[in-house]
């Protein structure tokens, strides 16, 4: 099971059940329970799910995934996941990861599984920002893709997060793949809660006055997306780490993408996707 190089005062958003978390959820709007972490005071484990959201429609998000090592991703190309770099082990071959995409419900016969082949970690990561990695599969999974921005500008406003992760601290994992939105925090004000915070790599979101709205353990490595000028849906963080899920004055924190974009794509060129 991949290990997270978690530092103190980092809580990764991926579930403490690991390779079992898919198949431990159960039939009820709760599901598979995950280990309580200890916060960004703390060692934690790697992963997290959507507080405060509500359920997907099928078709909505055709692009996330669902990874068996207890993360979420996004399809950068039908063949290569985008995820977070603490929900692998390193860089190099790897046949132990499943993706299942295509559905909202995990437990939906239509379902679409791949293996993995490769991983990518991002190069120099240590548990200090540059929190990206690329998943290889075995067989494409034949869903629409989601584009990176490379542009800092949409780095701000609304934005639209989804995961299968707890819909609560120290919660279970969930059948049903969950959204919300989160609005920007921007780094002064995020270092108020974090001053461990990457201002270069990192990008917060969350509503710091009430809480209530988060990504939590099991949605590490998802995607946190908005739409650009033309409409179309593009991400600008990948789920990283926080303070507990949903807290007040605790918003989450996200790799920024538009910072790795290029480093991405050319690391996804290598892998032939």
């Amino acid at each position: 099971m991949p290990t997270a190089k978690d530092t103190s005062k980092r809580l990764k958003r991926i579930t403490a059940v690991g390779a079992v978390a898919l198949a431990a959820f159960s039939l009820g709007p709760s599901v598979a329970s995950a280990m309580p972490t200890d916060g960004p005071g703390g060692q934690g484990e790697p992963g997290a799910t959507v507080v405060g959201g509500t359920k997907a429609q099928q078709g909505e998000f055709p692009f996330m995934v669902r990874l068996s090592m207890g993360c979420g991703g996004s399809l950068l190309t039908q063949d290569i996941v985008l995820t977070a770099a603490h929900c692998v082990d390193g860089s190099g071959p790897d046949t132990s990861i499943t993706a299942t995409g295509g559905v909202v419900d995990l437990e939906d016969p239509a379902a679409k599984t791949a293996r993995s082949t490769e991983v990518v970690q991002a190069p120099g990561y240590d548990g200090n920002g540059k929190d990206w990695a690329l998943v290889k599969l075995a067989e494409p999974i034949d869903q629409p893709t989601l584009a990176l921005t490379e542009d800092a500008s949409y780095n701000k406003g609304d934005f639209t997060i989804a995961g299968w992760g707890a819909d609560r601290e120290g919660g279970r994992q969930q059948r049903y793949l969950l959204k919300a939105q989160v609005p920007f925090v921007d780094d002064a004000t995020c270092k108020t809660a974090y001053s461990n915070l990457v201002e270069d790599e990192e990008l917060c979101a969350g509503k710091m006055d009430t809480g209530g709205v988060d990504t939590c353990q099991g949605d590490s490595g998802g995607p946190m997306f908005r739409k650009d000028d033309a409409d179309k849906w593009v991400q600008v963080g990948i789920v990283s780490w926080g303070d507990g899920c949903a807290r007040p004055g605790k918003p989450g924190v996200y790799t920024e993408v538009s910072t790795f974009a290029s480093d991405i794509r050319a690391a996804a060129d290598k892998l032939g996707g």
